[in-house]
This record gives structure tokens, sequence and C-alpha cells, in this order.
């Protein structure tokens, strides 16, 4: 489901109004009472729910919502989400663990709001924008993928961004917000184990240990040794799912 639209056209809902368009502070898909409504029928019957919710009161909404069900329906290993989970306040981050509800967050937004996010909603509420190091140091799941086709498809962008928050060009020079940024091995694990344990997998796949299905990438560098940069730069050699070959890159 949405709980609002997108910060880029203004429609993400906010507690404040906008900085560069005080009219609003964004647009609610529906009210508080009909998402409680849908989310204690559909955990009810025992679905797992995901919700797009870009602005701090679209997701401080949701947030309300799945601590209704756990209140009403009671507590269950449903691993409900957050889709984007974007712009959060510091009071809601705890909550994620405490509720067990999945930050599902794509790092590559973060390349291109970071050069104009300030400007839409100011510096203050920017800090907890994409707070990926804050959700994970209070013991959120994060489950990072790509939103294709709004942003690129290779996850080397996503990787890129979550670990050194800057844009491709590499501004800012130290990052935006840097001490959000992950580590290489946080930023690969949000990737696989993070977003197998998403789908209940986790005992499948999202790690290489026997028993699992061997889904494996092989790199022409290796991630946990290179500089941030060169993160851009690296290809898939092979790629290999259930153990098979299913991509092989070709050189001229």
């Amino acid at each position: 489901g949405f709980s609002d639209g997108s910060m880029g056209s203004r429609t993400a809902a906010f507690f404040q109004p906008y900085f560069d368009d005080p009219t609003t502070r964004g647009i609610f898909q529906m009210t508080q009472d009909e998402l409680n409504n849908l989310v204690l029928c559909a955990d009810k019957e025992g679905f797992q729910i995901g919700i797009h919710a870009i602005g701090d009161a679209a997701n401080r909404m949701v947030l309300d919502a799945y601590s209704l069900a756990r209140k009403i329906n009671g507590v269950r290993d449903s691993r409900h989400r957050i889709e984007h989970a974007q712009v959060l306040t510091k009071e809601d981050i705890p909550r994620f663990k405490e509720l067990g509800v999945i930050a599902s967050m794509q790092p590559t937004h973060c390349i291109e709001d970071l050069r104009w996010a300030e400007t839409r909603i100011g510096l203050e509420r920017c800090r907890y924008a994409y707070a990926w190091k804050s959700l994970k140091k209070q013991g959120a799941v994060l489950a990072f993928g790509t939103d294709w086709p709004v942003v690129s498809l290779n996850p080397m962008e996503g990787l890129y961004a979550a670990v050194t928050r800057r844009d491709t060009s590499g501004y800012p020079r130290k990052g935006w917000f840097p001490q959000e940024r992950l580590t290489i091995q946080e930023a690969i694990e949000a990737y696989t184990l993070g977003s197998a344990y998403a789908e209940f997998r986790e005992k499948e796949k999202g790690s290489l240990v026997p028993g699992k299905l061997a889904d494996i990438v092989i790199l022409d560098h290796n991630l946990l040794e290179i500089p941030s940069e060169e993160i851009l730069k690296t290809r898939v050699l092979y790629t290999i799912m259930n153990g098979k070959i299913v991509y092989e890159r070709k050189y001229k």
C-alpha cells in the first residue's frame, strides 16, 4: 500500500510544511483510521504487509498502524515492512526494532536526493533521511533493494551510496550526514541476508553456508578491500544461481 507520495513532487507527508512551499505538508493517501482498518484486516488474516512511506508523518502513521495490529491481533513473526522509510523522526527510529518492522530501503535514491532535499524540507529534517546507521544501531533489520525502474538496477550504485553518502561525482566530499554511512560489510548484508529475511527465506539464501542455495556473484574487484570510489567501477564476472552459471561476462 501507499501512505503518501514523493518528496520530489512535494506529496510526501510531513508534520511540518515544506521548506520551499509553506502552503503544503504533503498528501496522505488515506486517513489513520482507514490505514488502521486495512492493516488490522490483513494482519489478522496472516498477510505480510509492505507500505510505502516517505515523509516523517507518513512513517509515523504506518508504525502506529502496525503497533495497533500487534495490540489487537497479537504479536507474531509478521515481518511487516515500510518501503523507503525515507525521512524519520529520531523518536520513531527505535520503533522499527520494537515492532519488528523491516526498513526496506533503496540507497541509490540518496544519490539523487542529497542534491536538493535540504531545499525541500530544510537541514534539520534531513538529519534522519536515509538513517541507515541509526536504524542499524537500534537493532532494526535493513533490507536493501534498487527500486528499479525508478532508479538504476545496478546494486553497485546502492552499495556506493550506502558507504559514502555521496553522489557519483563525489559530492559532498565528506558525505551527506556521514554519521549515517554503513560499512561495506553492513551494506552487503542488507542487500543479501537482510532482503532474504524480509521474504522469510533467510534459511534458504542470503549467505554462503552449507545447506543454502548456491546463489553467488563473482566480481572483478574485492569490495572489502577497494576504495569506495572503485565500487562504481566494479563489474560482475559470473552469476551463479542454485549452483548453475546463468551469466558470464564476455570480454572482447
